[in-house]
């Protein structure tokens, strides 16, 4: 099968797996208690009976489920998630003004995790047994287990309050009018902390799945056919270990990194990252199920689309497949 045509199997799998991602959902969340009315009407200072039924009315939500569901699945097929009962805007565009802000957080996060998690990786195998290894696996295991919102807490405790490198919260100052240069390096101050708390966990992951896979291909024949061969160590490392050792990186790092999106959500809320995370948490809070259903459709596309990408990069290191 030519790339192409594995590229067009996926996606068409992948509308199917949006279309039934779409009705799952809306189910789900409707079966949730709680009253958007309710919750509307609290925020705006007023409980009566008549008040909250003409906010149903208005919103569509004295409507029978069955309605409901048609009029939201028409839409999404029109690109239109609806309205944002909290925000007072469309969904749509409210999640395009957040989603760069996610993507950015989650790339750089992402990037950063798997370049980490590759040379320590590397660095671990070529020190088994020895302090080194010993000192790297458990730097990687400290990271696996501490719950990511309790290191956003002390990167903010050390690297803000008590060092004052880093901002503690924010996408960029507010009120400073930064433009070209400073507004770049402005954004990556702020960019730094959340990105290295999100990325700790999954770096210790491909750390231990490199040095797992670097020492088991080391012992395979193909390696010490080419070290009979008389070929240099840098060469075989390179051309032989380290490419056959990444498949496995890979795959998981194309699994995993959809998962991006969910740790996104404690440290978008913990360092108010202005990205769809925080959305998230803050239209649960809200019962906007508008913008809940919105936010779980876009992050169910990027899983969807990492997972595409995954296969075409396990296509090109390894034309075998």
């Amino acid at each position: 099968m030519t790339l192409a045509a594995a590229i067009f199997g996926r996606a068409a799998k992948a509308v199917i797996t949006l279309l039934l991602i779409v009705i799952l959902n809306f189910f789900l969340i409707h079966a949730a208690p709680g009253d958007p009315a309710m919750v509307m009407a609290g925020e705006a200072g007023a409980a009566d009976e008549q008040f909250i039924q003409q906010l149903r009315e208005q919103f569509g939500l004295d409507q029978p489920l069955y309605v409901q569901f048609w009029n939201y699945v028409s839409g999404v097929l029109q690109l239109d998630l609806g309205y944002s009962y909290r925000q007072q805007m469309p969904v749509l565009e409210l999640i395009l003004d957040r989603l760069p802000a996610t993507l950015l957080l989650t790339l750089t996060a992402f990037g950063m995790s798997l370049l980490l998690g590759i040379v320590f990786g590397l660095a671990a195998a070529a020190r088994q047994g020895k302090w080194g290894d010993t000192a790297i696996t458990s730097m990687a295991l400290l990271f696996y287990a501490t719950p990511l919102f309790w290191v956003a807490l002390m990167a903010v405790v050390l690297f803000s309050v008590k060092l004052g490198w880093f901002p503690a919260f924010g996408y960029e100052t507010v009120g400073a009018g930064f433009t070209g240069l400073e507004m770049i390096l402005d954004r990556l101050k702020h960019l730094f902390l959340p990105a290295l708390t999100l990325g700790l966990f999954f770096m210790a992951v491909y750390l231990r799945m490199t040095r797992s896979s670097v020492l088991e291909v080391s012992q395979m024949d193909f390696v010490k056919t080419a070290r009979a061969k008389g070929l240099a160590e840098g060469t075989i490392r390179r051309r032989h270990i380290l490419r056959n050792a990444l498949l496995p990186v890979v795959t998981l790092a194309g699994l995993q990194a959809g998962q991006l999106v969910g740790g996104a959500v404690l440290t978008e809320t913990v360092f108010a990252w202005p990205g769809i995370g925080r959305l998230m948490f803050e239209s649960l809070t809200a019962r906007d199920y508008n913008t809940l259903l919105g936010v779980f459709l876009v992050s169910a596309a990027m899983v969807i689309a990492f997972n595409i990408i995954t296969d075409i990069v396990y296509r090109l290191i390894d034309p075998r497949i």
